[in-house]
C-alpha cells in the first residue's frame, strides 16, 4: 500500500509541473539541444548517427526508445513517416517522469531494507522528501541523465541489499551491450558507485560470515558449560527472565539501526577493522570472488571501453579532460550540510561535536585540525578550477556563486575553508555513529573518485553522494524531515518560476534564455502571457499548499495525527500489556505446582494502572 501512495503521491506533481514546463518552455533547453536531437535519430534508427558534443553514453535514448515503442508499438514507428510527434520534446521528457515515480518507489525500498524497524509513515516520509531534493526533482521535468542515473544506481543498490549480487550487477545490462551494467551505459562515472556497493556487498558478507562463526563458538560455549541452574538445583528463572529481557532489548536498539551495523570488534579502531577484513577476504576469497564476480566483469567491461574509446567522455574530450579538482569533495560538503540544514543545525548536533572533539582530546584534535587545515588551503589554492563552461554561462546556480561569493576577494576562498572542513566533520561523525568505520572511508574514497577529477562545478554531480549519504545517516526525526520537505519545496517554487516566467536574452546569441535564479533580464512579457503566468502560479501555489498539507499528515505533524498515534500508541501498549499478564499468571502457575520461582514479582499488573493513568491524562480537554 506504501508504494501505490507513494507513486500517486510523486506522479501527482510530475504530471502537472510536466505539462506546465512543456507549455511554457516547448524546445529544448539548454543540454537538451544535445540530447533530444539525438535521442530522435534513434527514433529513426539512425543507431551509428553520433553528435560529437554529447559527453554521456545512449543508456537515456534506449530508455526513450523503449517507452516510445511500448506507447505506439514497433510497427507504428516504423511505418511513420514523420517522428517528431513520437520523439517530440514533451514525449521525450516524459521518460524522466516516469523514472521519477520509480524512483521514489526504490528509495522507499532502499529504506525499508536499511531501517527495517521505521514506523510505514516515516519510510514515506522520507521517500518523498529525497524525491523533492531540488537537484534531482528540477531535472525531472528536463531531458537530462541525472534522474535516470540515480534511479540505476539506487536499483542495483537495493538488489545488492537483496543479497542477490549476480541480479544487482547485471539487471541493468541493455540488448545492444555484450557485458555492462546499466547505470554505466547512462553515465560512465557510475562505474564508481558499481564498484562501491560491489565494497558494501563484500563487507557485510564478510562480517556476517565472522558473526556466524562467533555465534556457533558462543553456542559451543554454553552447551559445554551448562549455568542454567544454580547450586540447588532450581532454575534460576528470575535471572534467566533478566538476562532474556536484556538480549530482547539489544536485539531490538541493533535492528533500529541501519543494515551496515556499528562493528563488532575487541577495538573499533580503522586499522583493526581493516586488519579483520583482510582476513575474512583472504579466508573466504574463492566464494567471494565467484559471488562478486558480475562486479569484477562489469569493471573489465569498463577498462576495455576506456581503452577502446580513449577515454572516459564520448564527446568534447577537450573540455571534460580529467583535472585534479581537490576542492571539489570541500563544495560537496558545504552543499550537503547546506541541503540538510534542518537536520544538522540543531543544539543537540552541535553538543554532539563537542563532546565528540573533546573525547579526541586538545593535542590530537589540535593536530588533526591544523593537518586538514592545511590540507584545505592548499586543496583551494593549488586545486580550484574556473572551467570555461562556468564562466561562460550564467545559467546556472554555480556561476553566480563562483562570481559572487568564492572570487569576489582573494581571500573569500580561503575563509571558506574552516567552513568547508566543518561540514565534512559533521558528515562523518553522523556516518560513523551508525556505520562502520571502513565503510565511511570507501563511502568518501568514492565521492572523491566521483568528483575530484571533474574540472566543472556542477552540483548535478552531487546528487548520488548525497543521497547515500542521507540513506546511511540515522535521521528519524518527522518534525525535521517535514522542515526538510518545506525547504525543498520553497526552493524548488523559486527555481520553477524563475526558470519559466522569468526569461531573458543573450546580446551575443538570438533566442530566450532561461535561469534559475534571478539576473538582469531584457524580455518583458505582455499582457496576456503575464495573466497566464500569474494563472499559472497561482495554480502551482495552490498545488503546493494542497502537497503541504498531505505531506504534514505523512508526517504526523498535525496535532489530530499527533493525538491519533498516541492513541494508537497506548492501545498497543495496553494490548502487549494484558499479552504479559496473560502470561506471567501462566507463568506463575506452572511455576508454583513445581514449587519454584515462588518469589518472582511481576510488574505488568502495575503497568495497567500506568496505562489508565497516561490515557486519561494524554486526552484531557
Amino acid at each position: 500500500m506504501g508504494r501505490v501512495a507513494l507513486a500517486a503521491i510523486v506522479s501527482s506533481w510530475v504530471i502537472l509541473v510536466t505539462v506546465l514546463v512543456n507549455r511554457v518552455v516547448p524546445d529544448p533547453y539548454m543540454d537538451e539541444i544535445f540530447h533530444i536531437p539525438q535521442a530522435q535519430q534513434y527514433c529513426k534508427g539512425n543507431f551509428r548517427s553520433w553528435d560529437p558534443m554529447i559527453t554521456t553514453p545512449p543508456g537515456l535514448y534506449y530508455l526513450s526508445l523503449a517507452q516510445v515503442a511500448s506507447l505506439f508499438g514497433f510497427y507504428s514507428i516504423k511505418d511513420t513517416s514523420s517522428f517528431s510527434d513520437l520523439c517530440s520534446s514533451a514525449i521525450l521528457r516524459s521518460v524522466n517522469g516516469v523514472l521519477a515515480v520509480i524512483c521514489c518507489i526504490i528509495l522507499y525500498d532502499v529504506i525499508t531494507h536499511l531501517k527495517p524497524t521505521l514506523d510505514d509513515r516515516k519510510k514515506m516520509l522520507q521517500a518523498v522528501v529525497l524525491s523533492l531534493y531540488p537537484l534531482h526533482w528540477f531535472f525531472t521535468f528536463l531531458y537530462y541523465t541525472d534522474v535516470a542515473s540515480l534511479t540505476a544506481v539506487m536499483a542495483m543498490y537495493l538488489a545488492s541489499l537483496k543479497r542477490n549480487y549476480w541480479f544487482s550487477a547485471l539487471v541493468s545490462v541493455y540488448k545492444v551491450m555484450i557485458i555492462g551494467a546499466f547505470s554505466v551505459v547512462i553515465r560512465q562515472t557510475n562505474i564508481i558507485w558499481v564498484l562501491f556497493v560491489a565494497c558494501t556487498g563484500i563487507l557485510d558478507y564478510s562480517l556476517s560470515h565472522r558473526k556466524g562463526i562467533v555465534g556457533k563458538a558462543k553456542s559451543d560455549v554454553c552447551i559445554n558449560n551448562p549455568s542454567s541452574e544454580n547450586s540447588t538445583g532450581k532454575s534460576n528463572v528470575g535471572l534467566y527472565v533478566k538476562k532474556r529481557k536484556s538480549v530482547k532489548s539489544v536485539d531490538t536498539v541493533e535492528s533500529s539501526l541501519p543494515r551496515t551495523p556499528v562493528p563488532t570488534f575487541a577495538s573499533s579502531g580503522l586499522v583493526n577493522e581493516v586488519q579483520t577484513i583482510l582476513l575474512m577476504l583472504w579466508h573466504k576469497k574463492w566464494e567471494i570472488l565467484v559471488l562478486f564476480s558480475p562486479y569484477l566483469l562489469v569493471f573489465v567491461a569498463f577498462i576495455l571501453f576506456v581503452r577502446w574509446n580513449g577515454g572516459v567522455v564520448l564527446g568534447a574530450k577537450e573540455a571534460h579532460t580529467v583535472t585534479p579538482h581537490f576542492a571539489q569533495i570541500l563544495y560537496f560538503g558545504l552543499v550537503s550540510i547546506l541541503a540538510l540544514a534542518p537536520m544538522y543545525f540543531s543544539i543537540a548536533h552541535s553538543l554532539d561535536l563537542l563532546h565528540l572533539l573533546r573525547r579526541i582530546g586538545p593535542l590530537c584534535c589540535f593536530f588533526q585540525g591544523f593537518v586538514a587545515l592545511i590540507a584545505g588551503f592548499l586543496s583551494v589554492h593549488f586545486f580550484s578550477v574556473a572551467h570555461p563552461y562556468l564562466l561562460a554561462d550564467n545559467r546556472h546556480y554555480p556561476f553566480y556563486l563562483w562570481r559572487k561569493i568564492i572570487m569576489a576577494h582573494w581571500s573569500i576562498k580561503y575563509l571558506l575553508v574552516p567552513i568547508y572542513l566543518c561540514s565534512w566533520l559533521s558528515i562523518i561523525h553522523m556516518l560513523g555513529r551508525f556505520q562502520r568505520k571502513i565503510w565511511v572511508l570507501a563511502y568518501f574514497l568514492a565521492t572523491a573518485a566521483v568528483l575530484v577529477p571533474a574540472p566543472l562545478i556542477e552540483f548535478r554531480y552531487y546528487t548520488i553522494p548525497f543521497y547515500f549519504l542521507v540513506l546511511h545517516s540515522n535521521f528519524q526525526d518527522s518534525g525535521k524531515w517535514f522542515l526538510t520537505g518545506i525547504l525543498y519545496i520553497g526552493i524548488n517554487i523559486f527555481t520553477m518560476m524563475m526558470f519559466l516566467f522569468r526569461p531573458f536574452h543573450w546580446d551575443h546569441e538570438p533566442g530566450i534564455q532561461r535561469s534559475h535564479i534571478l539576473v538582469d533580464r531584457k524580455t518583458k512579457l505582455d499582457s496576456v502571457e503575464l495573466v497566464h503566468s500569474m494563472l499559472n502560479f497561482w495554480w502551482l501555489c495552490f498545488l503546493v499548499t494542497c502537497f503541504v498539507v498531505a505531506l504534514g499528515s505523512i508526517s504526523g505533524s498535525s496535532p489530530y495525527c499527533q493525538s491519533f498515534q498516541q492513541y494508537n500508541s497506548l492501545t498497543r501498549r495496553r494490548e502487549t500489556i494484558t499479552a504479559m499478564n496473560s502470561h506471567c499468571f501462566k507463568g506463575v502457575n506452572t511455576m508454583a505446582r513445581k514449587g519454584i520461582g515462588t518469589n518472582i514479582k511481576f510488574t505488568a499488573i502495575n503497568d495497567l494502572q500506568v496505562y489508565e493513568d497516561d490515557k486519561s491524562e494524554s486526552f484531557k480537554d
